[in-house]
């Protein structure tokens, strides 16, 4: 998958926090976790040395769990933690990492004509310029500019040294450090790897007509995603051409392009 192939699951940042920072940030002792999985603090509960002492899912599958070793007799069925397999499964864990957040940090500057509606982290050296709006929540790294005039909605995690400019819309999106999206381009539910640049007016599509769940390719299978909107899985140091159309549940792999006015049909993958 793009975005693993340059980094492991456990290094991915989530809500701008690499997974494994936000296994040590449970706070809970004596806790041991697989380090693909996405352990949500509501799931903690159910934990005790007295009671459930591993955490499980469907599959039966250990997530977490109190001692040296999973102990499946004394195990109890996640509710919102999971493991995570594929490039989806990181928007959920955003989704539940930024979606929960209760109190704004502002280390940046926000201009008095943007528009906050919702919790927002905001990075020391980052500026969010004037007629910015940002309805949800939303993490945003350090030395990031925002604007002027674009649009960010759902819960966003935007990283380090990014530009995103004029016109820009991001719904429910994961954009690691270094990438510009510049301007008029679209990018919803989707993944972004680090130092991607998006030529003007490039547009991820995240809907199908029909209403049915996305699903993408992996390992020469359809797999079903699960999810109704689902954009694009963008590598690392992937440029697009300006105009380029990317039909929902496209990969493009770490260091490819496109042309302008390209519209990518299919998993875009180097050549040999």
């Amino acid at each position: 998958m793009p975005v693993f192939i340059t980094r492991p699951v456990e290094a991915f940042p989530i809500g701008n926090l690499p997974l494994r920072d936000h296994h040590q940030s449970l706070g809970l002792e004596n806790l041991h976790t697989h380090p693909q999985a996405w352990v949500d603090s509501s799931d903690l509960p159910f934990l005790t040395p007295f009671g459930s002492t591993t955490l499980v899912d469907e599959d039966r599958t250990p997530l977490a769990w109190l001692g040296d070793a999973p102990d499946l007799s004394r195990s109890q069925v996640a509710r919102n933690s999971f493991i995570i397999v594929h490039p989806w499964d990181l928007l959920r864990a955003n989704e539940l990492s930024v979606g929960t957040l209760t109190e704004s940090r502002i280390e940046g500057d926000i201009h008095p004509n943007a528009v906050i509606e919702g919790v927002i982290h905001l990075g020391p050296g980052s500026r969010i310029l004037p007629g910015v709006y940002i309805e949800g929540n939303a993490v945003i790294g350090a030395n990031t500019k925002l604007g002027p005039n674009c649009y960010i909605r759902g819960s966003s995690a935007i990283g380090d040294k990014c530009h995103i400019g004029q016109a820009v819309e991001i719904k429910n999106s994961i954009v690691l450090s270094g990438t510009s999206i510049g301007h008029l381009s679209y990018l919803g539910d989707s993944v972004v790897g680090e130092k991607v640049n998006f030529g003007a007016g490039t547009i991820t599509s995240n809907f199908r007509h029909d209403g049915k769940n996305h699903r993408s390719m992996v390992d020469g299978v359809l797999v079903d995603t699960g999810r109704r909107k689902f954009g694009s899985i963008i590598g690392d140091g992937v440029h697009t051409g300006i105009h380029t159309s990317i039909y929902p549940g496209r990969k493009l792999w770490p260091g490819t392009s496109t042309r302008p006015g390209d519209i990518v049909q299919h998993d875009l993958v180097p050549e040999e």
